[in-house]
């Protein structure tokens, strides 16, 4: 069981161009929101209670960020992972065709610019050598709005240390130069 820091910085190798950051801060949280929307549609009886495959998946995503080892990181990206799925049932209530195309296609735009920032990166996504970067990806953005705001910057400095710092890459460098 990696922990965040060690997560954080193999992440943060794919992720050093500012653009490419930029685009995860509006696409990670639409293909979470997306995610969402598309599962909360199964949904079944438990002890009484109605639940959804959306927050069984978003249960088991917030004990394992509350277990990489940075409560306070893992408790805020749980917080706003968990806000997502609650916006996207509101979605999944719609008929067939609106849950599709509404959860369909905030997915596809998410990876969009995605795909768009890898672009400006130079590298592939992390999750093509690592599939565990689908769960990385939200605390990778929810970290760096956090250090924005002025937390971790221990955790930081260990990222930048690891990976260097943020820069904008040009179309003729190779990746990983600045």
């Amino acid at each position: 069981m990696r922990q965040a820091d060690e997560l954080l910085i193999q992440y943060a190798h794919y992720h050093r161009d500012r653009r490419n950051i930029a685009t995860h801060f509006v696409g990670i949280p639409l293909i979470v929101f997306a995610v969402g929307v598309l599962l909360a549609r199964a949904r079944f009886q438990l002890g009484g209670m109605e639940l959804s495959a959306a927050w069984l998946v978003a249960g088991a995503a917030t004990v394992w960020y509350l277990t990489r080892g940075q409560l306070v990181l893992g408790a805020v990206v749980s917080a706003l992972t968990l806000a997502l799925v609650a916006l996207g049932h509101g979605l999944a209530d719609g008929s067939t065709a609106s849950w599709l195309a509404w959860g369909v296609g905030i997915f596809v735009v998410g990876w969009v610019l995605q795909f768009i920032g890898h672009y400006y990166e130079g590298r592939k996504p992390a999750f093509v050598d690592d599939l565990i970067g689908l769960l990385v990806g939200p605390m990778f953005v929810t970290a760096e709005a956090m250090f924005a705001l002025g937390w971790g910057r221990a955790l930081r400095e260990r990222i930048e240390a690891a990976a260097g710092p943020t820069h904008l890459r040009s179309a003729g460098q190779p990746a990983g130069s600045h």
